[in-house]
């Protein structure tokens, strides 16, 4: 499934059909690719999920507000600023249809000066499916990722999927699984599907 026009969309019931069986899009010179790692990155939501000591730091000090679904797009578009990214038109505008019909969402950090950092991603059932992260200020980022965690967490939620495993997100307990590994505990999260998909309540105001 590729060489899907910039402008065009997704449609939503591919998206998560897709995110169902574990496999996601990526977009590269006009070319929309899907991907299934043969290792998946995860961050376990129990004890072993842990914020570094100097985070916890940060964190004292309370530098941003984290705010969910606020600026979706705005979140999207801060992390496709960099100099090479896999978020074209196609991407952006599908997961903010994906948004508007409640499954993707947006953890943002931001201070006085605006949108400083967050992620965004898929949620289905009991897994919520990250996507990217960015940040403009130190930390901004993993303020969002603690958020993330924490409302994951108190939701029931049993599987963060990562995607890719990187030294970031090593910090925070980031661990590899193969790929069967990975279908198994996904098909657990999913939970039951006969009657199709529906949106999962998240966000600490929903």
């Amino acid at each position: 499934m590729s060489g899907f026009p910039p402008a065009q969309i997704i449609p939503p019931q591919v998206l998560l059909g897709a995110y169902a069986q574990g496999v996601f899009p990526m977009a590269d010179a006009g070319e929309l690719t899907w991907f299934s790692p043969l290792m998946r990155g995860i961050i376990p939501l129990d004890e072993r999920f842990h914020v570094p000591h100097g985070m916890r730091r940060a964190m004292k000090k309370r530098p941003f507000e984290v705010r969910w679904d606020t600026d979706f797009r705005g979140t999207m578009q801060g992390c496709a600023e960099r100099e090479r990214t896999w978020i074209d038109a196609t991407i952006l505008e599908s997961y903010c249809l994906l948004h508007r019909l409640g499954y993707a969402h947006s953890v943002e950090t931001h201070d006085e000066e605006g949108l400083q950092g967050g992620l965004y991603g898929v949620a289905l059932g009991r897994v919520f499916f990250g996507e990217s992260m960015f940040s403009r200020k130190t930390d901004a980022s993993k303020f969002a990722l603690v958020g993330l965690v924490e409302e994951l967490r108190a939701r029931g939620f049993i599987l963060l999927d990562t995607q890719w495993l990187t030294e970031h997100l090593k910090r925070f307990g980031g661990m590899e699984i193969p790929r069967d590994e990975y279908q198994r505990r996904l098909r657990v999260a999913l939970g039951p599907m006969e009657d199709g998909f529906h949106p999962p309540v998240l966000g600490p105001d929903a």
